[in-house]
């Protein structure tokens, strides 16, 4: 049922080759992977006369080539900065009408997110998820674990009713293939290795940090929260400072841990949200990436290191075991061995040699992930889907 109240207002848009529509919770100036993932996609299809219209919470526009939608949605609950979509079901079916997309891709499951599969689906347009994030695995960190069971079922439930899956890793299109969901399809992340380049080092940059000499900086970025684990990075630290004092860890980003996390370490550096060259400036100037995340479906904070020619220390898995190589490109440990991140994080802290190498091969790693290639499988993926049947793609594709 819509939400009483509920419109969506857009301003003029153009016809193209194809249209397709983008419903999302999230998008920028929001910083998070999945807000940034989505727009890259939106901008990518535009890019190659896609008439791409994106419906998600706030105001109607533009962004670039890519038309704004707008729908009505409510703040979250510990992200008073992030809106939930409304569910706009009747004004989504009326404009979906008189001017029908090729297809629609689905980005979030929220209340916006599952109207717009149930219009699609009553309509027989073709629909594309993306499954971007374990909700389920949110839910002990928030104090609801008991609902972790009920929010997977949701998830799974939603992914079945969609004509394709899209996911970034093989271990997650396996794993969501054996729960029972058809015609799961890797898509592969991109990143920008002319922004995020070793080149932007900046002197200066570390100067305000407070590091002298050679001392290692090490860094996370990304939100600050709860399920980013990110203790277990300064505790990891703690290893590499206790053998050289100048060391430093920088923290960039934000979200509801920032002020908490700042007054329990108050020599972190916690410098906020960067953006564009400042971030890359960030990533460059470090010497060690350190990623404690256990909830990520992918993480492009990991490929976005890796241009930088860092040295990185993660779980093996999302982004880290799907593109590190152990021992050449990075350190990556299992998923439940906490003391194995810390040891990892004091080698490769103390070993600027060791840090140098696996920083080149990380990055020549990243060059083959170009953002215009994952954009061109994108299209082939939508082209597929509204050719015939995805098996179609599959065959393909294998």
């Amino acid at each position: 049922m819509q939400h009483k109240g509920a419109k969506i207002s857009v301003s003029p848009g153009r016809r193209a080759d194809m249209r397709i529509t983008f419903i999302t919770e999230t998008w920028p100036p929001q910083v998070n992977g999945v807000a940034l993932t989505v727009r890259a996609l939106a901008e990518g299809l535009a890019a190659r006369n896609v008439d791409v219209e994106v419906v998600r919470p706030g105001a109607a526009g533009r962004d670039g080539k890519v038309g704004l939608v707008s729908a009505r949605g409510v703040a979250m609950p510990r992200y008073p900065s992030m809106q939930f979509g409304l569910p706009a079901g009747q004004a989504l079916r009326r404009r979906w009408i008189t001017q029908r997309p090729d297809a629609v891709y689905i980005a979030t499951e929220g209340p916006l997110g599952a109207s717009a599969m149930r219009t699609a689906n009553a309509l027989d347009i073709p629909v594309v998820t993306g499954f971007h994030t374990r909700f389920h695995d949110y839910a002990a960190h928030y104090g609801v674990g008991l609902l972790a069971p009920l929010v997977r079922k949701h998830l799974l439930g939603f992914h079945r009713r969609a004509q394709m899956t899209l996911v970034p890793t093989r271990a997650l299109q396996a794993e969501l293939t054996d729960a029972g969901i058809d015609h799961v399809q890797k898509l592969r992340r991109g990143v920008d290795s002319r922004l995020f380049s070793p080149d932007r080092r900046d002197l200066a940059l570390r100067k305000s940090w407070g590091v002298h000499d050679n001392a290692p900086v090490l860094l996370c970025v990304g939100r600050i929260a709860a399920e980013k684990n990110l203790g277990l990075a300064v505790q990891a630290f703690r290893t590499v400072q206790a053998r050289i004092p100048g060391a430093r860890i920088v923290m960039v980003g934000d979200g509801p841990q920032r002020a908490a996390l700042a007054a329990a370490y108050p020599d972190a550096l916690f410098v906020g949200t960067r953006h564009d060259t400042e971030l890359a400036a960030h990533y460059a100037s470090a010497d060690l990436f350190v990623f404690p995340s256990l909830s990520e479906t992918f993480g492009n904070v990991v490929l976005e290191a890796m241009a930088s020619g860092l040295a990185l220390v993660a779980f093996e898995q999302a982004a880290a075991q799907e593109h590190v190589a152990h021992g050449i490109s990075g350190l990556v440990v299992p998923a439940t061995d906490t003391r194995g991140f810390i040891t990892s994080t004091y080698q490769l802290g103390m070993d600027s040699d060791m840090r140098r190498q696996l920083g080149i091969s990380a990055r020549r790693s990243a060059q083959r992930f170009p953002p215009d290639a994952v954009i061109c499988e994108f299209e082939s993926l939508l082209n597929s889907l509204m050719r015939g049947s995805p098996d179609d793609h599959l065959r393909a594709a294998a």
